[in-house]
């Protein structure tokens, strides 16, 4: 008699997984299903985005190496680089002199970044990594960015102490915060302007400017107390720490070892340092 609901139950799960797996793009299942399902979509993602350079340049790398202009080697830090679109237009400007660190936890995604990206590697860095625990010293970046990702991290308050507590005094922050129609909906990882505004002042920022960008996301900038130019735009191997212990790390010859703990962290072929395939070795033997 009540055969009638089996196909019923079956549109409201399929429409439930459409809603976390699409739309929500697993954020309420995990860190894990996140990086996961940019794994499977990574070689097609440029084209779902078509990212348009002139925009780019517009809105997201002119006005940063403008602000890092009067600095003469700056450093910059892309949280959450996806196929490494900050990085390339920035890269691109030619008044920008420094250095990319660029990272993501989405290990498919940096491979798409290190094809797009190939020639530049004396200026640009990619690491797989949770931006939960970013492996760098307090102080070390001229600016970070962060784009398009914050309502996907499991903790976004987490993550934004993180991109401060890295950030040098003075340092400039270029982040979006996700406005649209849907962000309502991703429950616990999204804010409202004046919220998200006001969390960046709980953490110490200041001069927070919000400026509309796409009809899903605002783009804010927003500096840090102090003062202290940087512009040495040093090395990998000078600013890498250790995510476990926090530990210097020693550059080898296809791995980063951290002189504390002695972990080792491998440097791919396609040159990313896999800082999670450590970790995730660390985590098994653990749970063993």
């Amino acid at each position: 008699m009540l055969l009638w609901l089996v196909p019923l139950a079956v549109v409201i799960l399929a429409i439930l997984a459409y809603w976390e797996l699409v739309v929500a793009e697993g954020v309420h299942l995990g860190p894990g299903v996140v990086a996961y399902l940019y794994d499977l979509v990574a070689r097609r993602y440029n084209n779902i985005k078509q990212f348009d350079p002139s925009y780019e340049a517009w809105f997201l790398s002119e006005p940063l190496a403008c602000v890092l202009h009067d600095i003469p080697m700056p450093l910059v830090l892309d949280v959450a680089t996806g196929t490494g679109r900050l990085p390339i237009t920035l890269l691109a400007q030619g008044g920008f002199r420094g250095r990319v660190i660029a990272l993501d936890s989405s290990r498919q995604m940096l491979a798409e970044a290190a094809h797009v990206t190939f020639g530049a590697p004396d200026r640009l860095a990619l690491i797989w990594q949770s931006a939960n625990r970013l492996p760098f010293d307090d102080d070390t970046f001229d600016a970070v960015a962060c784009l398009e990702a914050l309502e996907f991290m499991p903790d976004t308050g987490q993550a934004l102490s993180e991109i401060v507590r890295v950030l040098r005094p003075g340092g400039v922050t270029l982040l979006t915060n996700r406005v649209g129609p849907w962000a309502k909906f991703l429950h616990g990882h999204t804010q409202s302007r004046t919220a998200f505004e006001a969390m960046l002042a709980m953490l110490g920022l200041e001069r927070i400017q919000t400026q509309t960008w796409q009809v899903e996301y605002d783009l804010v900038w927003a500096r840090k107390p102090g003062s202290g130019r940087n512009g040495s735009a040093k090395l990998l191997a000078h600013i890498l720490r250790c995510p476990q212990c926090k530990g210097p790390m020693t550059h080898g010859e296809d791995s980063f070892t951290c002189g504390t703990c002695g972990r080792a962290y491998p440097v791919a072929p396609d040159g990313v340092v896999e800082m999670m395939r450590q970790q995730t070795k660390n985590q098994f033997r653990q749970e063993r």
